[in-house]
């Protein structure tokens, strides 16, 4: 026996699918981010990068690109929402960074 699909039905199906897709990823982008390990600001690579816990704690004068009100949760590279405890970064791949740090290659989040 064989099934035929009407256009209409397809079309119906690709847009219930269109709409499901981003939904099913932001879940299983916030079970990924609870999978990483936070960074140690003793990590070689975060020490060369100046990575601080809390922005607030920042040596201004040994981090001449650090402005006051800059920390990870207004990062371009922080991958969660600002108000997000913790997320992942683009630059410590593997690993969690808290919204209060802070690093030398901050930059502004546009919005």
């Amino acid at each position: 026996m064989r099934y035929a699909i009407s256009r209409r039905d397809l079309m119906k199906r690709a847009l219930v699918a269109g709409t499901l897709a981003p939904a099913l990823g932001l879940v299983g982008k916030n079970l990924r981010a609870a999978e990483l390990t936070p960074l140690d600001p003793n990590d070689p690579a975060a020490k060369s990068l100046g990575f601080v816990t809390d922005a607030s704690k920042v040596d201004a004068k040994a981090n001449s690109t650090f402005k006051p009100g800059q920390h990870c949760g207004t990062c371009l590279q922080y991958q969660g929402k600002p108000s997000d405890a913790t997320a992942a970064c683009t630059i410590f791949a593997g690993h969690s960074v808290p919204a209060k740090g802070w690093c030398k290659v901050w930059a502004q989040r546009p919005g």
